[in-house]
C-alpha cells in the first residue's frame, strides 16, 4: 500500500472534515485551510494527473524542487499515491515540480510550474519551454484514485527510503513527540530536503495532527499564530 494510503486512509475514515494543513505566509499575509477531504481530492488529482500525462510507475523519480506550502502537500502526497520516489534533485526524474520563479531547466524529462498562488490559480499565460502548469492542469484531473498498480511497502518513497521504512520512522518520530490527533502543530520548518519532508511533514501526519504551517515565519508574530490556531506542540525547526 502506498505511502499516502498509509497517511490518509486512517484519517478520512475517521473524520473527512477535519482541518488537517493550515498553511501561512507570513510574506503575503496568506492563510489557507485544508480539511482531510479535500487534501485527498488534490492528492487524487494530482495522482491521476502524473499516472494519465506521464504513465508514472511505482519506483519513479518525481523531483520536488518546492517549498513548504499547501500546494507541496497535494504534489507530495499525489505523488506517493501512484509510487513514485520523491527526490530533490532533477536529473534523471520522470517529472520535476518547480516554483514559478525557477527559470533554469530542471534536467527531467518534463518539467511542472506550480504557482503558490495563496489563492490556487495557474499560470496567467502558459509556461515556456515545454512546461505544464500544475494547478491548471491537474484540476481536470479525477477526484477519486485507484492505483493502476499495487504499491508495495518495499517501493522507495523517498530518496532511498522505502514506503515502510518512512512510516516507521515518521510514526516512531511523532511517538517520540508525544503527538497525537488530538493535536494542532506549529512548524516553520523547510522541506528542501528529505529530513525536512519528514519531519516538517510526514510526522504530524503519521500521528493525525492538525499541521499549522508558517512559511516565511516572522517571529514576531508567531505567539499570535499560536494563539489564534490554539496550538498545542510545536515542531523543532
Amino acid at each position: 500500500m502506498s505511502l499516502t494510503d498509509e497517511l490518509l486512509r486512517p484519517l478520512l475514515l475517521a473524520s473527512p472534515a477535519k482541518p488537517l494543513i493550515t498553511h501561512y505566509d507570513d510574506q503575503l499575509g496568506s492563510r489557507v485551510e485544508l480539511s482531510v477531504a479535500t487534501t485527498a481530492n488534490w492528492a487524487a488529482k494530482t495522482a491521476n494527473w502524473l499516472t494519465e500525462e506521464f504513465d508514472i510507475e511505482p519506483g519513479d523519480a518525481v523531483a520536488v524542487q518546492l517549498p513548504a506550502h499547501w500546494q507541496t502537500v497535494g504534489v507530495l502526497l499525489g505523488a506517493w499515491w501512484c509510487g513514485a520516489r520523491v527526490v530533490t534533485e532533477g536529473t534523471g526524474a520522470r517529472v520535476a515540480f518547480v516554483g514559478p520563479d525557477d527559470p533554469e531547466p530542471t534536467g527531467a524529462a518534463a518539467t511542472a510550474v506550480v504557482t503558490l498562488d495563496p489563492m490556487g490559480r495557474g499560470l496567467d499565460e502558459p509556461p515556456g519551454g515545454g512546461a505544464f502548469d500544475y494547478l491548471t492542469d491537474a484540476r481536470l484531473a479525477g477526484d477519486q484514485y485507484s492505483p493502476l498498480f499495487p504499491v508495495p511497502g518495499t517501493t522507495a518513497a523517498l530518496f532511498e527510503s522505502t514506503v515502510d521504512e518512512v512510516l516507521a520512522e515518521a510514526r516512531a518520530r511523532a511517538a517520540k513527540l508525544g503527538l497525537t490527533p488530538a493535536d494542532r502543530v506549529l512548524s516553520t520548518r523547510d522541506w528542501s530536503e528529505p529530513e525536512g519532508i519528514l519531519d516538517g511533514l510526514l510526522v504530524p501526519l503519521a500521528a493525525g495532527a492538525h499541521l499549522v504551517h508558517v512559511s516565511n515565519a516572522d517571529p514576531a508574530k508567531l505567539a499570535a499564530r499560536r494563539d489564534a490556531e490554539r496550538t498545542t506542540a510545536d515542531l523543532p525547526a
